[in-house]
């Protein structure tokens, strides 16, 4: 095939707005290794071999390139949760979003542009539910010649929870999507990929933080589970909250944390006890207990250096009993923005574009009710009342060159009916939501609010909302249905948190503001990946604005083919 001058200019001019400035390059190989967990050795999926997987260490507002080879036996695609991909989504990651999956034997680069995120985030698998197994941290120091906002500390350490299936997450997977109802529960969580002390054969490779008395250490905790917030606490020791979802918060002291699936927490533990060893642990925080779910407890050890004989067993903390609503509340509205003179913030004060999204989990008829959901049905999920339906090719292929019946636009600002979405007691007819592929249209630059509303349809839940391509201020939040003339009068406007995941509270109510200053396509759902599956998931497309750097950049040569 012979090439012309101008299209071999063409694909130097793409190649070099993705790869010809000098950037920090990493190697990712997707494969498939042997790891023994729970007296048991299966094949799980990861990258480079490792279990958590590699950390990214950058400096904010730089840009890094990753290039992924799969190697395993699965399609796959990486997303860079919480990095905001300024006008970049073509490596943004989720599967028929704004990619085709990198197929087995293949291998695409992946651009990431990181801008205003400073703190902890994370990358992770987005297909099906590789990332179990599939995800690592991602450090984002302050610029070179700044600090942080406070004082340096001895030590930095990444803190992964996860989950970990004795059975292939793959079968686990496909069993769940076949039956139509939940999926197995999770055999054991695991902190830094170990389950720790109090699960069979796994005592000797409990992970373990050694500590000198009198230094303070940064712990950034990540929630990697697949189905379940947790809550995470140090036995004897206080921690320091100072940043959030790669922002900083107002420090505060905490005796736990409340972490939803994908969000990411940097507290301060100050190692001030007396010698000795101290537990670490996490475990489930759920506000459905109707349904089954993994009530074990993960841990790791606090040791501190010196000579003496460590008590035996270790201190254990006190963790808050596992439907503590309140306590999972409470932490979570205890942060606020730090907000300082080195920190602004900007929360949108005149919106211009409001939404009332409603979050149900739904139920579909099945034939001869063969489903395994309630009474014979199938499980599903939906915003506003639309289970959202993955497409064939990605969406923003189809957006970017103007191929038609992929998606429908039209995503409704409000669900179909107002009730009481929180009564103990609905009618069976709502259970049933409609299939689509809808996406909403914003123009650049427009202000959002978006109430979240969580229902009591079928069962009441939290629900953990990531929205892709952007930060968002938290103003508000409550138990029970949103009020339109109280609640809004009790929103915070001055220091909200930022966050890029924040957990809708069971049967309750959030309402966030941000700017839709990133043109592209952005995926939105609850990071329950059940939930996920079922259909909890929406699109923004953003549109282009008028300046050269308000428009969307161009694909790379080799994005993913469908």
């Amino acid at each position: 095939m012979r090439v012309s001058t101008s299209q071999f200019l063409v694909f130097l001019l793409f190649f070099c707005v993705y790869h010809c400035q000098a950037q920090t390059r990493y190697k990712f190989v997707v494969k498939e290794v042997p790891y023994t967990r729970l007296c048991s050795t299966k094949n799980i999926l990861t990258v480079n071999g490792q279990y958590p997987g590699p950390p990214i260490y950058v400096h904010r507002g730089e840009t890094i390139i990753v290039d992924v080879y799969n190697q395993g036996c699965y399609n796959i695609t990486l997303h860079w949760h919480g990095v905001k991909q300024h006008r970049n989504p073509w490596s943004d990651g989720p599967e028929y979003i704004t990619q085709c999956p990198i197929q087995p034997g293949a291998n695409f680069t992946q651009k990431i542009i990181f801008s205003t995120e400073e703190g902890t985030l994370w990358w992770h698998a987005h297909s099906e539910w590789l990332r179990a197994t599939v995800h690592g941290p991602v450090i984002i120091y302050p610029k070179n010649g700044s600090a942080y906002p406070f004082p340096k500390p001895a030590a930095e350490v990444p803190i992964v929870l996860g989950e970990w299936w004795k059975q292939d997450i793959q079968k686990i997977y496909d069993a769940f999507v076949s039956s139509g109802g939940d999926p197995n529960i999770s055999d054991a969580y695991t902190i830094n990929g170990q389950p720790g002390d109090l699960y069979p054969c796994s005592k000797p490779g409990t992970f373990k933080l050694q500590v000198e008395k009198g230094l303070t250490y940064l712990l950034r905790i990540i929630n990697a589970g697949m189905q379940n917030m947790l809550f995470f606490s140090i036995a004897n020791h206080n921690v320091t909250v100072v940043a959030s979802d790669a922002s900083y918060v107002k420090p505060f002291s905490s005796s736990y944390l409340t972490i939803s699936p994908g969000q990411t927490i940097d507290v301060l533990l100050n190692a001030n006890q007396s010698l000795n060893h101290y537990y670490m642990a996490a475990r489930v925080y759920t506000g459905l207990t109707s349904v089954s779910f993994d009530n074990t407890t993960t841990t790791a050890i606090v040791e501190y250096s010196g000579n003496y004989t460590p008590s035996s067993p270790p201190p254990f903390p006190c963790l808050p009993y596992y439907n503590d609503t309140q306590a999972s509340v409470h932490f979570t509205g205890s942060l606020r923005s730090l907000a300082d003179e080195d920190h602004p913030i900007d929360v949108p004060k005149e919106i211009n574009s409001s939404m009332f999204y409603t979050f149900s989990v739904n139920a579909f008829p099945c034939p001869n009710n063969s489903c395994a959901g309630p009474n014979g049905t199938r499980l599903a999920a939906s915003i506003n009342n639309l289970t959202f339906v993955n497409p064939t090719i990605d969406i923003l292929q189809a957006y970017y060159y103007h191929i038609n019946g992929v998606f429908g636009v039209g995503f409704p600002n409000i669900p179909p009916l107002f009730f009481n979405f929180t009564a103990e007691y609905l009618p069976l007819y709502l259970e049933v939501s409609k299939r689509a592929t809808k996406v909403k249209v914003l123009d650049y630059n427009s202000t959002v609010e978006i109430v979240f509303q969580g229902t009591n349809v079928v069962a009441g839940s939290d629900h953990p909302i990531h929205l892709h391509g952007f930060s968002f201020y938290v103003v508000g939040w409550g138990l029970g249905n949103f009020d339109k003339d109280k609640d809004p009068l009790k929103y915070n406007l001055v220091d909200p948190p930022l966050q890029n995941t924040i957990a809708i509270p069971v049967n309750g109510w959030t309402t966030i503001r941000f700017k839709a200053n990133n043109p592209g396509v952005w995926f939105m759902h609850c990071h329950f990946d059940r939930h996920m599956v079922w259909g909890m998931d929406m699109v923004f497309i953003v549109k282009n604005g008028e300046s050269p750097d308000a428009k969307l950049l161009p694909p790379p040569p080799d994005m993913p083919r469908c």
